[in-house]
């Protein structure tokens, strides 16, 4: 237990003192899951590289337990709304947890957006792309983000999906609806996640509400160059009658 303690705070030294200069203007609300939507090309840049790591107390993704205390690396390359990102897992607390690694193309233009995922999250072989044997799931979204309100929908097209009452594959899909707002020198943004149809990727018999979530971030300014976002949050499943309270810290430019 000591042990473990010793590498959270290592991590946390290290990032904290190799965290990049920051705008304020720029700074970018962190999650405590994957990203959703693609982030577009800062406006008058070419290629735009974004890199950085959440420290989360726990990994919870669309309202789903996967796993405990956690490092979340990103890396990705962008151009005129198009993106290639990659986003990682890997627990801290419990290190037989599964890794993961998720690839991501996505276009995005005003504020609709569209994009491919490659999921993957094993312990087996990542080039094992036989169907019935791969553990990558492939999941294509569509959304539009109206400033107020971002809208967002899920499917599952291929790989190792769910399925549905009659055993078939289910082509498993999610849709979420997001609103950010600022109180109190916070930022928040309130989440409302729901599976439409039966599958056993979401452990879901039918419609069913798995994510309900609030969320508030604070950026903390160290010596007027350095930017510490920290988040915490209350996220619900009220499909499998879970409560989750997190806490995370984000490291990003």
């Amino acid at each position: 237990m000591k042990t473990k303690h010793y590498i959270l705070f290592s991590l946390l030294s290290i990032l904290s003192t190799t965290s990049p200069l920051h705008a304020q203007e720029n700074v970018q609300a962190p999650a405590n899951e994957r990203s959703e939507t693609p982030l577009p090309p800062r406006e008058g840049v070419g290629v735009g590289l974004t890199f950085g790591a959440d420290l989360v107390n726990q990994y919870i993704w669309r309202g789903q337990d996967l796993g405990d205390v956690s490092l979340q690396p990103t890396l990705g390359v962008s151009w005129k709304g198009l993106s290639l990102s990659a986003w990682g897992n890997v627990g801290i607390s419990d290190f037989s947890d599964d890794k993961e690694v998720d690839l991501t193309l996505a276009y995005s233009i005003v504020g609709f957006n569209v994009g491919l995922t490659d999921y993957w999250f094993s312990k087996d072989s990542y080039f094992q792309y036989k169907s019935g044997k791969t553990t990558h799931v492939w999941e294509a979204n569509i959304g539009y983000d109206f400033g107020f309100l971002n809208v967002q929908w899920f499917t599952n097209f291929a790989g190792d999906d769910g399925l549905n009452k009659d055993g078939k594959r289910a082509y498993s899909s999610y849709f979420e609806l997001s609103a950010p707002f600022r109180l109190a020198t916070l930022d928040w943004t309130a989440t409302l996640g729901a599976v439409p149809y039966a599958t056993s990727f979401y452990n879901a018999n039918g419609f069913c509400v798995t994510n309900v979530s609030l969320r508030a971030t604070k950026d903390f300014v160290i010596k007027e160059k350095y930017h510490l976002p920290v988040f915490a949050g209350l996220t619900a499943n009220p499909r499998n009658e879970k409560l989750y309270l997190l806490f995370g810290v984000s490291f990003s430019m």
